[in-house]
């Protein structure tokens, strides 16, 4: 029996974080004492009560109990232990909810399976962690010390409303206008220059100096408010300095930003995005505005899910972490030109992830700033909700104004709408908007939906079509009229034909497949690479296991054949050859797989870590996940039998069924137990 040869092997386990470290990070925990720090806590007997941070609580809800370290809301069912607490209101991953709590408590993280090159990059970004942090205290003082702070720093952030907590809240701060304040200050207190001054072709060191013409440091950000920017946990990463009015004179920019490091990158950072993930989760909803100060005086009014993309052009990066959080964004800007230009670039890149867009233009001279200064939180979200508009109606009002009944530039307004709309990776939703473009534009629908269509097409490059290889026997057979149809929506399981629900393990491995399938990666105690598929296919055949829907099976099929006739092709065209395949079905779950709103394994991505540099935790996992699933299958199935009247009088039967419950159910708790914190080590050939 399959899982009779895997228990011999499930010893064989491997962590990236060392269990020793896990047992005294759980040890430590308390689960009152981290609650606390997000939720009001009363002590009711021997527990405690408070108001649930999950839901809309209006009468104390959430429980706390200390002597199991569990806590739960017995309103939305919501709760857990420390770590899950930890994982679901900071919305964090499993190992990131861990690395929190040993902060928090002083623990060293320490991590298994890692090279000497691997363990000093990391003891390199926490150098840079800790400078940024430093930095950031340094400049809070000057801002509440410093003389020049006080009239000058204090004085621009009191011109802007901003409040104590407010600023205590965003760790707001400024830099004297001295040549090299911060820079002799850091010197005296340890820190090297090499952290200090940043290399732009390394991108080692934090930047906040610079090295001057005469080989001493200059402070980045002299004469400058400073504006940390954290990550989604809250750690600073780098620092945004805006020059103050009376000092512009002569300075060409208004914003200085820390540069490149290992790091920070700014297309990956969203300002605010640590003060507002959890109003962004409550209200599922992202208001995205530009500018540092949008935020913070919005936050201030009381209108908390809000981020910004500092300036610079949305980018991919960026929308993935609104993503982690909402599928609901609402763009917030002036209503010049300028904003509105904004609004039109910003929507495509939205739509293309799969978030459902809208916008909003706020009335001539106002910013999100100014606004939110004039206007209560209620009052805000009110205007918001009267004048939202989606991107269609947005860019129809917008761009038919220039139309003038010109017949051509109408034509151009709506092969730009047509161009939005093309993007979407969701057919209904593809569907929805083309009729209502239809109505708006007063056009026939079928003409919508057909130029989307088209527009589809051209965006796929037709020489790839060669490519495709013809489908094997098997896969040919897997096809046939007979075959139940699979689901009509990969990614959420569809209305599948009876009994051929797509199991989510099996999508995620064949979306591994598609997506991954001609990559290798160095398996844990293994000499040399394997290749994905090669991987998958043999942990299978070990086990005896099928992929059990057609459309995954068929997937498997085609990667087993790509590798058997073509070992050398790169990612592009290995995904190529699945989004451009014949059966439209294994084309439209390839195009399912590598759009970001379906990625895989969320629950382990890290944050500055793509998944492609991570196939040695992800791959097995996904194996090991299907597996979990078949042996509580399996669990179920035994928990049945031994309910039968034939099985209740036959107490041999009984005790030889028994035995193989336990076995089944020691084995389901172990996988469950691995998977909650680990990725599986391979078991030895058999």
């Amino acid at each position: 029996m399959f899982f009779a040869r895997f228990f011999v092997t499930l010893h064989a386990e491997y962590s990236m974080i060392e269990q020793s470290t896990i047992d005294r990070v759980l040890a430590a925990a308390d689960i009152v004492d981290v609650v606390k720090d997000f939720v009001a806590l009363k002590k009711a007997g021997a527990s405690y009560k408070g108001l649930c941070p999950f839901h809309e609580d209006r009468t104390p809800s959430f429980i706390v109990t200390p002597a199991k370290q569990l806590c739960k809301c017995f309103a939305c069912g919501a709760g857990g232990n420390v770590v899950k607490f930890v994982q679901m209101h900071e919305q964090m991953t499993w190992p990131e909810a861990i690395r929190y709590l040993a902060n928090k408590y002083g623990i060293e993280v320490e991590e298994s399976g890692r090279t000497d090159e691997q363990k000093e990059r990391s003891k390199e970004r926490e150098s840079h962690f800790v400078v940024n942090e430093w930095a950031r205290d340094w400049f809070s003082r000057m801002l509440h010390e410093d003389s020049d702070g006080i009239v000058v720093g204090m004085g621009y952030f009191r011109e802007r409303g901003f409040r104590d907590d407010t600023i205590r809240k965003f760790q707001l701060g400024y830099c004297p206008d001295r040549r090299d304040a911060m820079s002799q200050a850091a010197q005296k207190a340890g820190y090297e220059q090499s952290l200090l001054v940043n290399d732009a072709e390394t991108r080692q060191g934090t930047g906040v100096c610079f090295k001057n013409d005469r080989g001493g440091l200059t402070d980045r950000f002299r004469g400058r408010v400073i504006f940390p920017i954290h990550t989604v946990s809250g750690r600073v990463v780098g620092f945004g300095g805006r020059v103050l009015a009376k000092a512009t004179k002569g300075v060409s920019q208004k914003y200085v930003n820390s540069p490149e490091s290992i790091i920070y990158s700014k297309s990956r950072e969203l300002y605010g995005l640590f003060q507002a993930k959890q109003a962004i989760a409550k209200q599922n909803c992202c208001y995205l505005v530009e500018g540092y100060t949008d935020v913070i005086s919005m936050h201030q009014s009381g209108v908390e899910n809000v981020v910004a993309s500092s300036g610079t052009a949305l980018t991919e990066g960026q929308i993935a972490l609104i993503h982690r959080f909402t599928n609901n964004v609402t763009m917030i800007y002036d209503g010049d030109d300028a904003g509105i230009h904004a609004a039109l670039r910003g929507t495509d890149m939205l739509l293309a992830q799969g978030l459902n867009i809208k916008v909003l233009l706020l009335p001539d001279g106002e910013d999100p700033d100014s606004f939110a200064r004039s206007h209560r939180a209620e009052e805000f979200r009110q205007y918001i909700a009267d004048h939202e508009v989606d991107f269609i109606r947005f860019k129809t009002e917008i761009l038919m104004k220039d139309c003038k009944g010109d017949p051509v530039k109408k034509a151009e307004v709506v092969n730009d709408i047509v161009q939005s709309i093309a993007v979407i990776p969701n057919d209904i939703l593809r569907q929805t908007y083309s009729h209502e473009c239809a109505e708006q534009m007063r056009m026939a629908e079928s003409v919508i939906v057909k130029a989307v269509a088209d527009r589809r097409a051209k965006s796929i490059v037709p020489s790839m079509r060669s490519a495709a290889q013809p489908q094997s026997d098997a896969t040919a057979a897997a096809t046939a009229p007979q075959t139940p149809a699979p689901t009509e929506n990969p990614q959420e399981g569809g209305n599948a034909a009876p009994q051929q629900k797509m199991l989510v393990e099996e999508r995620n491995l064949a979306f591994a497949l598609i997506k991954w399938g001609s990559l290798s990666f160095r398996f844990y105690g293994e000499e040399e690479d394997l290749n994905v598929t090669d991987f998958i296919t043999e942990e299978l055949e070990m086990d005896d296991i099928r992929l059990e829907h057609p459309l995954c099976a068929r997937v498997l099929q085609l990667a087993q054949q790509m590798r058997g006739e073509e070992q050398g092709l790169d990612v592009k065209a290995w995904v190529m050859r699945f989004t451009m395949n014949e059966d439209e079905k294994v084309a439209t779950m390839a195009d399912v797989a590598t759009n970001d709103k379906y990625r895989l394994s969320e629950k382990q991505r890290e944050q500055l870590r793509p998944d492609e540099e991570r196939l040695t935790e992800i791959v097995p996992r996904l194996v090991y996940e299907l597996k979990y699933h078949i042996i509580s299958e399996q669990v179920r199935e035994a928990q049945l039998r031994l309910r039968q009247p034939e099985v209740v009088s036959d107490s041999a039967l009984m005790a030889r069924l028994m035995a193989e419950y336990r076995d089944l159910s020691a084995i389901k708790r172990e996988v469950g137990r691995m998977l909650g914190a680990r990725t599986v080590k391979r078991p030895a050939a058999r």
